[in-house]
């Protein structure tokens, strides 16, 4: 069977492709580089695919600093940092990339019909996040349906599956299970705005949810100690 998995690089897409690759599946790994600050995560995203066993890496450019409108396409907007809420406040936070998953799950689609698979991974999770919409069960249940809708072999009988096995975990939940699978955290990165030497700076909203999630399993995030 195979899959195609999106990678950013992260803590939750690293374990979502350790979850495919446990349920069986050869794995295709697709990471964008979107014009995002940093390129680290592409680094991060290929250390990943190489030490998880992805059958394949793509990355496809995507420019998506021609729209802006996020923290992390525009380095006008500052990335918050020391939020206490973490997503708490039903504020969507500046870091929201507008329609950035509904960008790579139609890459993600793509790909997938042309090499005749029929299931995708992402590592969206909609209890410790950042609020960010498209996050939420309800988006990847819709995309679903859209798909099946519009590809060629959908229409021909041929179901595809848009998988995201975090959506309701918690970080600790993710790292517990991540651990378990044998995913090594120290090669993966997660904050939005690292410094000069790819160190997280411990205080956006991806860092301070992924150390709290370590802390809950009484851990240190390797990615700080690094």
């Amino acid at each position: 069977m195979k899959a195609v998995v999106l990678l950013s690089g992260g803590l939750d897409s690293a374990t979502t492709l350790a979850i495919a690759r446990k349920e069986g599946f050869a794995c295709h790994a697709l990471t964008f580089r979107y014009g995002q600050r940093h390129g680290r995560e592409i680094e991060a995203a290929r250390r990943v695919a190489r030490s998880l066993g992805a059958v394949e890496h793509r990355v496809i450019d995507v420019d998506l600093r021609a729209l802006g409108g996020s923290a992390l396409t525009d380095a006008r907007i500052e990335v918050p940092k020391d939020r206490p809420d973490l997503g708490d406040s039903g504020e969507i936070p500046p870091t929201y990339v507008p329609a950035r998953n509904t960008i790579f799950l139609s890459y993600a689609l793509a790909w997938a019909e042309v090499m005749d698979a029929w299931d995708i991974f992402i590592g969206v999770n909609s209890t410790d996040y950042s609020g960010y919409p498209d996050c939420r069960p309800e988006y990847i249940n819709a995309f679903e349906t859209m798909a099946n809708l519009a590809t060629k072999r959908a229409i021909s009988g041929c179901r595809l599956s848009i998988h995201a096995p975090l959506i309701h975990w918690t970080k600790a939940q993710i790292i517990r299970r991540g651990l378990d699978l044998g995913v090594d955290y120290s090669q993966t990165l997660s904050c939005y705005d690292p410094g000069a030497e790819g160190k997280p700076c411990e205080r956006c909203d991806s860092c301070l949810l992924r150390m709290r999630g370590f802390a809950e399993n009484g851990l240190t995030d390797p990615a700080v100690q690094s």
